[in-house]
């Protein structure tokens, strides 16, 4: 038990040193983020081991985002119900047996089945953590708790990519889900022994269950998923299906809003958007999660698809974004209580609009290093845009409301992705094939630059496979040099797109009202 002194010194957290509270949250909640962009590397090999397509293997991300999704919200009462710190357990120790049948699975619908599992154990470890930390410290330290926090989401989808892709060439597509074990286990060990429940929780009376809203939001979340992930294949609204996707994932997102604001005692309390600042967070994550993960989704894959690399190769060259969360996010704890918020905020979405920008001057020339400083600026001005953000936007919410905020918070983030993510697929698909149709427009049998071209490659080719073949050979050549042209321009289109979004979000960050300095602690602080 900690000692009388202790308790005084560190009362928030009854007695246990907060950056040990904080380790303890942010073990888990690295492991989960980390699980989302690790297993996207695996997936061509899940799939020819399991006997199954790519397609049928994309199920394995759609599973675990669907699951995820649902949870978050509904985090607040199974933490008011079963108490935060159990509840946590609970999550950590069925994500972590989740892991092992996920790597053991001997086929595809049992990995299906895991992974279902681990989405729902893992969807609430990030509003668990986040509440934990707000409330471990005192309101003028919050932005040093934040710091640590955005450290871990921001660096953890950097890494995943890179690690999964080492994990899987050297030894199996299995241990990328082995791995969550062991951090896993030394969670749940620190848990147990750091994190307690604030009084407020212990005597919290929970209502019952609200299983109308929890349904609208399983069906809601659900249609939503499945037509962002398969809708591009059916040419979206092109197929019956998708239609009635869509009407259904609108009447019941309807439906929940209606659920969740008439009945306050419910799943999601929506009443907490009346406050301006949480009102405004939420629109900011939604958009800052569109932002981030495309960059994080499309870097790799232009230097795979368009220049050859191997994913691991890839994930290595966009590593270094981590490196600038590493030094930003301790700079943004310093300077967190110092300087206004929304000039930080509004800082770090220049800053990711302006290498946004360059990355959209890229060509089929660069090398691993040409990108090298901008990925690192990236990486640095998102622990600019991640901590203010989370900051303001529950500095005017009460402490037993904390929970429900940051279930939504963090909820409208993911869905703010995976909508960015849809949206950059689309566009890279649809504006590749427009920018081949633009240049073959001009590619005609009779153009002299073509005519030269292809009388050039038909003479090297002439040497090797024969007369017959050069000619077309030189053709199918030059045929994949337009695809490969054509791709690139569609990269690049994406790239500044996604600049635009993060100035518009940069415009937006003047929306939060402005903070008062060393505010005292909202209302309902324990």
């Amino acid at each position: 038990m900690p000692t009388a002194a202790a308790q005084a010194r560190y009362p928030l957290t009854q007695g246990v040193n907060p950056w040990l509270v904080t380790v303890s949250v942010m073990l888990p909640t690295f492991m989960e983020v980390l699980d989302t962009a690790i297993a996207s590397v695996a997936l061509p090999y899940i799939a020819g081991s399991l006997s199954a397509s790519n397609s049928e293997a994309t199920w394995v991300l759609t599973s675990y985002l669907v699951a995820n999704a649902v949870i978050l919200p509904a985090s607040n009462w199974f933490a008011r119900r079963f108490g935060r710190k159990r509840f946590l357990l609970i999550c950590v120790t069925i994500f972590t047996v989740a892991s092992f049948f996920c790597g053991a699975a001997p086929s595809l619908g049992i990995i299906l089945l895991a992974r279902v599992m681990q989405g729902a154990g893992g969807g609430a470890l990030q509003p668990l953590s986040q509440s934990i930390l707000l409330e471990s410290f005192p309101v003028a330290k919050r932005s040093m708790a934040m710091a640590a926090y955005g450290l871990g989401i921001v660096v953890a989808p950097v890494l995943g990519p890179t690690l999964g892709g080492w994990l899987t060439d050297t030894f199996s597509w299995r241990y990328a889900f082995y791995i969550n074990i062991p951090v896993g286990i030394l969670a749940v060990f620190m848990i147990s022994r750091f994190v307690h429940d604030p009084p407020y929780i212990k005597n919290a009376k929970v209502g019952p269950f609200d299983n109308l809203g929890f349904g609208l939001l399983i069906v809601w979340t659900g249609a939503l998923q499945i037509v962002l992930d398969k809708g591009q294949e059916d040419d979206w609204f092109g197929a019956i299906w998708v239609r009635w996707a869509v009407a259904a994932l609108i009447l019941a997102f309807i439906g929940w809003i209606w659920r969740s604001w008439t009945n306050p005692k419910g799943l999601v309390d929506l009443h907490i958007l009346k406050d301006r600042n949480f009102r405004t967070g939420c629109f900011m994550i939604a958009m800052l999660g569109m932002c981030i993960y495309i960059t994080i989704a499309i870097l790799p894959l232009y230097y795979q698809e368009v220049l050859g690399y191997t994913a691991f190769t890839a994930g290595l060259v966009v590593g270094p974004r981590g490196i600038g969360s590493f030094v930003g996010s301790p700079l943004i704890g310093f300077l967190g209580s110092r300087i206004d918020p929304r000039k930080l905020l509004c800082a770090g979405f220049l800053g990711f609009a302006v290498c946004s920008f360059i990355f959209g001057t890229v060509n089929l020339g660069i090398g691993p290093y040409t990108l090298l400083i901008p990925i690192l600026l990236t990486g640095f001005a998102l622990s600019f845009v991640f901590v203010p953000l989370a900051t303001m936007s529950t500095s005017t919410i009460s402490r037993d409301a904390m929970g429900n905020a940051t279930g939504l918070f963090n909820m409208l983030r993911n869905i703010g992705g995976s909508i960015g993510i849809a949206m950059a697929t689309t566009a890279l698909i649809r504006r590749a094939a427009l920018h081949q149709t633009e240049i073959g427009a001009n590619l005609t049998p009779s153009t002299m630059a073509l005519q030269q071209k292809s009388a050039a490659i038909a003479m090297y080719l002439g040497h090797r496979i024969g007369p017959a073949q050069a000619r077309p050979g030189a053709f199918g050549l030059m045929y994949g040099l337009l695809q490969q042209q054509s791709a690139l321009m569609a990269y690049v289109d994406v790239f500044r797109w996604t600049a635009v979004l993060a100035l518009i979000c940069a415009a937006a960050t003047w929306l939060f009202k402005k903070p008062a300095k060393h505010a005292a602690p909202p209302p309902g602080a324990h």
